[in-house]
């Protein structure tokens, strides 16, 4: 987060190692919400960078570390979502279903 507590979409970019064209492709925004200011602080595009963040930080630890839930983030399909990835779901705004999918599995529920 910078200063005024705004999630920084170039931060996170550099320590992914994505220019912020391809974080805003990730996080299904339009490359211009990471390129200008005034669209980089509305709500819309900190909370997708923020939904990312919240996935990735939560499957780290057993993904093997945060380049590998990246690769999971993006490529890895979700038997229980008609085979999408955590990016689709984000993308089409069903963070809140990746989440409770992943709570589930931390409870000892089946994939």
């Amino acid at each position: 987060m910078d200063k005024s507590g705004a999630i920084s979409s170039e931060r996170v970019a550099d320590s992914f190692g994505m220019s912020k064209t391809q974080l805003a492709e990730t996080v299904g925004l339009a490359r211009e919400s990471l390129y200008k200011a005034a669209r980089n602080r509305t709500p819309k595009t900190q909370t997708r960078i923020k939904e990312m963040l919240e996935i990735i930080g939560r499957v780290t630890d057993w993904a093997g570390g945060k380049e590998q839930a990246m690769a999971w983030y993006r490529a890895q399909p979700i038997p229980a979502f008609g085979g999408r990835t955590a990016e689709a779901l984000v993308k089409e705004g069903k963070a809140g279903a990746v989440r409770d999918y992943l709570d589930h599995l931390a409870v000892g529920g089946f994939a």
